[in-house]
């Protein structure tokens, strides 16, 4: 088993564990909700849970190798790899009860990523991909289809949470 397969596995163990626990929590009370950047970018109690629980399992694994959360996890590692994860993308949609929220984890290196999964626990569909390897949907593989004219072209986006940086996005999709 090459290292970026078993890293692949453990970021796919890590995201689905992390989904379990935030499955256990959606669509029940919130609790811990605080701002962040700004008044419409959240972080509750289950982000934290969950990159917790992600940070416990990464680095009970792998020790050596650093951490980078989005909930403030920073640890530095010896091995020359840093693991990135969200642990709840889509925080907004997860206090709505919206189901598009997802857990990503991924694991990098000076080359760049390494591996990497986003897990959408609604549904259970889990994204992988690898360096070298392509990219997956529940084990199958994924290609890039070619639209047949932009006009055509489904595009789906989020917004910065900063007034000034939506604005400037406004402009680019103008």
């Amino acid at each position: 088993m090459s290292a970026s397969s078993s890293d692949l596995e453990l970021a796919e163990r890590a995201a689905r564990e992390a989904g379990a626990l935030l499955l256990e929590r959606f669509r029940g009370p919130a609790s811990g909700v605080e701002s962040k950047s700004t008044s419409t970018d959240p972080v509750s109690d289950a982000d934290r849970d969950a990159e917790a629980l992600l940070e416990e399992l990464l680095r009970g694994e792998r020790p050596d190798d650093g951490l980078l959360g989005e909930e403030g996890a920073g640890l530095e590692g010896s091995s020359g790899r840093r693991w990135v994860v969200d642990p709840l993308d889509g925080t907004v949609n997860f206090l709505y009860g919206h189901p598009l929220w997802c857990v990503s984890v991924a694991v990098e290196d000076a080359g760049g990523g390494l591996a990497g999964v986003i897990f959408h626990p609604p549904s259970g569909e889990l994204f992988a991909a690898q360096r070298g390897g392509g990219a997956t949907l529940d084990g199958a593989p994924m290609h890039v289809r070619v639209p047949a004219s932009l006009a055509s072209t489904l595009v789906a986006t989020g917004f910065a949470y900063s007034a000034e940086h939506r604005a400037e996005q406004a402009e680019v999709m103008a």
